[in-house]
Parts: C-alpha cells; structure tokens; sequence
C-alpha cells in the first residue's frame, strides 16, 4: 500500500482507539451525577457504593482517553499538513475552544470528583461531578462541530487556497451538526449504559448482593431501554439529512447503482464494484424509497451517477452493522426492563445476555462512525479538500511502521482496560470488598482508633 492509504488506516486506527473512551465518560458522567442526586435525596447509602464503584471505571476510561486524543492530534502535523494548511482558520479555533471550554473543566475538577467526597461539603463534591459530566459534553460538542463541518462545511470562503471565516454562527451550526451532535451523544448514552449493565450482571454472577449493584442494573437497563427509541427516530432524521447533503453516501449505504424509483431496501446482499451490481441479493421492493423519500415511488440517485463516490463495501455492510446492533439493543434492554418490573430480578441466562453486551456500543459506534467517515471520501472537508491533497510527504516504510507500533500497544491498551474493569468487578463483588476506595477506609479506622474501638 502506499503513503496515502497507510496514513488513512494509521489515522482510522487512532480515532477509532480513542472513540471507545470518550464514548464511555460523556455519558457514565451523567449518570454518576444521577447516582450522586439520588443518595441527597433518600439518603441511601447503596447510590454511594454504586457511584464508589463507577467513579473508579470514570477514571480509567478517562484517562485511556486523554492519552489516545494527545497521540491522535500529532498526526494532525506528521501526516495530514494540508488539513490545517488549508482550513486551519477553521479548525484550529474549534479544537481550541473544545481544550479551553471541555477539557479545563474536567481536569480542574475530576481530581475533585475522585478524592474530595472526604475533604469538600457534599454539595461541593456534587458541583464537581455535574461539571466533569458537563465539560465532557462540552468536548464532544465541539468536536462533532468540526466533524460535521468537514462533511457540510458552511459560513466560510476560500481565499488564496485557505478558507477564512464569514460566519462562525454558520460554521457551528453547519447543516448537518444538530443531528450528528444528538446522534453521538445518544450513543454514547446507550454505550455506557450496557457497560454499566454487563458489568453490573458480571458482578451479581459473581455473588455480590449489595444494593448498589443492583441499583446500577436497574439504571443502566432502564436507561438502555428509553434511549434505543429515541436513537432509531434520530437516525431516520440523520438520513434524511445525509440524503439532502450526501447523496452519494447515502446510495452507498443503501447499494443503489442507478438512479431508480421504488428502490428496494437490501436486507443482505454482496456488492460487486467490478459489475456494479449486488450478488445474492434479499430485498423488499419499494422500502428503501418509502423509509428514505415516505413515498413507494420516491427516487434515490444511484452511486454510477456521481463523479465522485465513496468505496460501496464498508458503507454497504457497516451500515447493517450498526442497525443490526442497534436492533439487538432494542430487544435485550425492553426484554430485560420488562422481567426486571415484573419480578425485579433477572434469570442466569439474561445476565449472561447482558455480559455478552457489554461492549456492544463500542460495536454500534465504531461501525457507524466508519459509515459516516468513510462515506465522505474522497474528500476530507466535502467539496473543498481532498483527502489525497493533505496527505504529507512522509514514505510508505515510515508510516507503515508507527502504524504497526500504534497498532501493538493499541491492542495492549484495550485488553488491558477490559480486564482491568472486570478484576475491578470481581473485587466489588468479595464480600470484603471496599467499594468506598482506601480513603473512606482510612476515616473509619482512624474514628474507630479515636473512640478507642477495636477493629
């Protein structure tokens, strides 16, 4: 391969290491928010074990996060020069505000959030919390800002190669940045809440019959259950959007080669760039027009009548990966919700569902951000960059070699982090297992030690 498609994997390979993380903490946030809401109200000391445990995870994910941003930014400078070169009047204010609004936020008080429950009031501690869960928001914010203007740049013009700002009300509110902004962060809602689930059933596998667990459960099951709805309706809208401004990916997804009304909708099928048409098709005649138009009749404009069009392939079969996982979501959280109000437990075989998913939002995600990204080529910023313009001038071996190194310590990482979260699991779930952390043990021995009582 050369230069240029290596630089496209190393760079797909870094974002899509560093999506998992930030997936995770833009929502777990919240809810460590709710879980801090509820013990203020009630007073029950089980919320606090629940957040005990989870801030922990928070941490972790954090921090894996931050790391991957950093590596992933470099290559901004090593291999795609021509980005900032051309829309760096763009860009660069946009990351700034995301590092000056976000993440400032979350590193004042994360140190807060994770060792003040002791040391600051309790209202202290939960402002701390709020505002973590906000900043992270915050990042994503901006960061789909820039995203979305890539694939529908807007409120600019481009004046000796470089694009200058006319209007920065434009610029963020670009065409498609409202529906991608709702649809990253309702999977990021959907995400955590699997993990909170999986890992939650994990640990009552395990015996651990505390309050908080279940709690946990509860919430992230019930969570899973209301967002997978609102996450279809906002897909669809997301279409709709993407078939206005991105014809062409669109017709990609959907395997449409001519221009065609009564567009069937492909259930399966394997597309064939050499003939241009799809194998072993399954189709329902007319649904892609009526989902895509809301008419039987309406036309989709097929990928043959674009001068430039993205690969069929990846959009074609991460598009049914997405849907698929998504539907699967839908299923095992109504199901679970369902036996959880009925009888307020949940048989061996649904825990075990729930263990089996508990990653599955990174599924989902990754496969529709490849949709999404992979669907904009050959462009890099849509109709002004294109990709092969920004590639820099590194060689092949270069880039073929940091992408390998990336690669091995990525795949260290992530087993790493998932094992860690299960051993984190399995030590919540000892009988003797200190969810509060070492300090909260320290101030009881040292009351007990001050009343004199043994211990």
């Amino acid at each position: 391969m050369d230069a240029l498609m290596l630089a496209r994997i190393q760079f797909a390979a870094n974002i899509s290491f560093h999506i998992l993380f930030p997936t995770i903490t833009i929502a777990l946030g919240w809810i460590l928010l709710y879980f801090k809401i509820r013990f203020h109200k009630s007073g029950d000391q089980t919320w606090m074990m629940a957040y005990g445990f989870w801030v922990k995870v928070f941490a972790l994910t954090f921090a894996l996060g931050v790391v991957s941003g950093i590596t992933m930014s470099f290559q901004f400078g090593t291999n795609w020069p021509g980005f900032m070169e051309t829309v760096g009047n763009v860009a660069g204010p946009l990351l700034a505000y995301e590092v000056l609004t976000a993440f400032f936020l979350e590193a004042t008080f994360l140190g807060i959030m994770l060792f003040g429950a002791q040391r600051v009031p309790p209202f202290v501690h939960t402002l701390a919390t709020l505002l973590v869960a906000f900043g992270t928001t915050m990042s994503a914010f901006w960061i789909i800002v820039l995203n979305s203007w890539m694939h529908t740049p807007a409120g600019f013009e481009m004046i000796d190669g470089q694009a200058f700002v006319t209007s920065w009300h434009e610029v963020i509110f670009n065409p498609s940045m409202p529906y991608r902004l709702t649809h990253m962060l309702l999977a990021s809602g959907l995400t955590a809440c699997f993990l909170v689930a999986g890992l939650s059933a994990y640990r009552v596998l395990r015996g651990d019959k505390t309050g908080g667990v279940r709690k946990s459960m509860k919430v992230a099951v019930y969570g899973a259950a209301l967002l997978i709805p609102a996450q279809i309706f906002v897909g669809d809208l997301h279409g709709l959007n993407t078939l206005e401004h991105q014809p062409q990916k669109i017709a990609a997804m959907e395997g449409v080669w001519d221009t065609q009304t009564h567009a069937p909708l492909l259930l399966f099928a394997v597309p064939n760039e050499a003939t241009q048409e799809n194998d072993f098709a399954l189709a329902i005649p007319g649904l892609a027009s009526l989902i895509l138009t809301h008419e039987f009749d309406g036309e989709i404009r097929g990928i043959n009548s674009f001068e430039h069009r993205p690969p069929v392939a990846p959009l074609f079969y991460g598009f049914r990966i997405m849907v698929g996982m998504g539907v699967l979501m839908l299923l095992v959280s109504w199901y679970s919700a369902y036996k959880l109000i009925r009888t307020q437990t949940l048989s061996k075989t649904n825990l075990v569902v729930l263990i089996g998913m508990t990653f599955s939002g990174w599924v989902a995600t990754l496969s529709g951000w490849y949709v999404t990204e992979i669907g904009r080529q050959p462009w890099l910023v849509a109709n002004v960059l294109s990709t092969e313009a920004a590639v820099g001038s590194a060689s092949a071996t270069s880039v073929g070699s940091s992408l390998a190194l990336y690669l091995a310590l990525y795949a260290f990482l992530l087993f790493a982090y998932v094992s860690t979260l299960f051993y984190l699991a399995r030590q919540a779930a000892k009988p003797t297992a200190d969810t509060f952390g070492l300090e909260q043990a320290a101030s009881v021995l040292q009351r007990n030690a001050s009343t004199g009582s043994a211990t």
